[in-house]
């Protein structure tokens, strides 16, 4: 998970960035937590604005480079962090009008094209999909877990159907030798059933082990949370997805805390139902024709979005019951 999609001619496009803006008002002035900075396009135009600040965050330390220059600019108005987002918790916000935090949980060309991440399965390189920040890679992922973790890990996380069958040859495969990406890639292909879409047959499995490789569940839950926790009254949480599961997961954050909750089971009734959140519409946002004619890979984009209106303690337990299983399944890398 990191920031705004390019496209293959590798030009910046930072993703709904004209109905973020419209959102987040920067021309009120503020700070804002660019959370996953990427190349930078969300926190280049907020700097526009004279009033407002970023803090820009992202795992990846390759992202510091394209911070130089704003870095350099903008000395009193931005900051760069290498942390993964879902610490925003323990960022100095001291003196800090935070008027709005910003997801885009995209990845972006250049991420794919890098050989050394392995994210792509076009890819010759290793087995790897670390975005920064990690405890292991993919290869130690498909070569040391069983096949009952693996069929977990590809069933919740790429929603794949023929995740037992992967799993079981990948297991009889890695017999003969270590499995690296040309070789899973291979395996999927004559695992699968005949694939009549347009996306590769790798997709799932890929985007299955990306998101167990960089914990993106947890991160996800716990930025959600955190976010919620340190925002001020009024400031606004914006969250551009690109895969169902994850929107699944911002898409019930915002339902959940945007629906009358008791606080308390001392309260009398008449004070204790509260929310935290406010919801201006329960559809997401898409990318225009326009946009998706001029970045192709934004036409998965959903971008969701919420007004923090008040705050109580403890709000969290129902989320994370919700999504339970699948930090049990992310947990499976203790075995690693």
């Amino acid at each position: 998970m990191n920031a705004t999609i390019l496209s293959s001619d590798e030009k910046h496009y930072p993703v709904l960035l004209n109905e973020i803006l419209s959102i987040i008002s920067p021309q009120n002035g503020g700070t804002f937590i660019d959370c996953t900075f990427g190349h930078g396009g969300y926190s280049r135009s907020i700097l526009k604005y004279p009033k407002t600040k970023v803090i820009a965050i992202d795992r990846d330390i390759n992202s510091k480079k394209n911070a130089s220059d704003l870095l350099t600019i903008n000395k009193t108005r931005f900051k760069f962090l290498n942390k993964k987002f879902s610490e925003i918790d323990k960022l100095d916000l001291n003196n800090e009008n935070l008027r709005g935090v910003i997801f885009d949980l995209g990845f972006s060309f250049s991420q794919i094209k890098n050989s050394d991440r392995g994210l792509s399965f076009h890819s010759k390189g290793p087995l790897d999909m670390r975005m920064g920040i990690n405890e292991f890679s993919a290869d130690e992922v498909i070569n040391k877990l069983d096949q009952k973790d693996l069929e977990l890990i590809f069933k919740y996380f790429g929603e794949d159907s023929d995740s037992k069958k992967i799993s079981k040859n990948i297991i009889r495969e890695r017999k003969k030798n270590r499995i690296n990406t040309p070789k899973l890639v291979e395996i999927i292909n004559y695992s699968k059933k005949k694939n009549n879409k347009k996306t590769h047959n790798a997709t799932k499995i890929f985007q299955a082990l990306r998101i167990f490789v960089n914990k993106e569940i947890s991160e996800l839950i716990y930025g959600l949370i955190n976010s919620v926790k340190i925002l001020e009254k009024g400031g606004f949480i914006v969250v551009v997805t690109f895969h169902s599961l994850e929107d699944r997961i911002v898409k019930y954050f915002f339902k959940s805390l945007s629906e009358k909750k008791k606080i308390s089971r001392y309260y009398p009734d008449f004070i204790n139902q509260k929310k935290i959140l406010e919801l201006s519409t329960k559809k997401p946002i898409l990318p225009s024709e326009t946009e998706i004619k001029k970045n192709q890979p934004s036409r998965s984009a959903k971008l969701r979005y919420a007004n923090k209106i008040q705050f109580f303690e403890n709000f969290e337990e129902d989320f994370i019951k919700k999504f339970q299983n699948l930090l049990q399944i992310e947990s499976l890398s203790k075995k690693l």
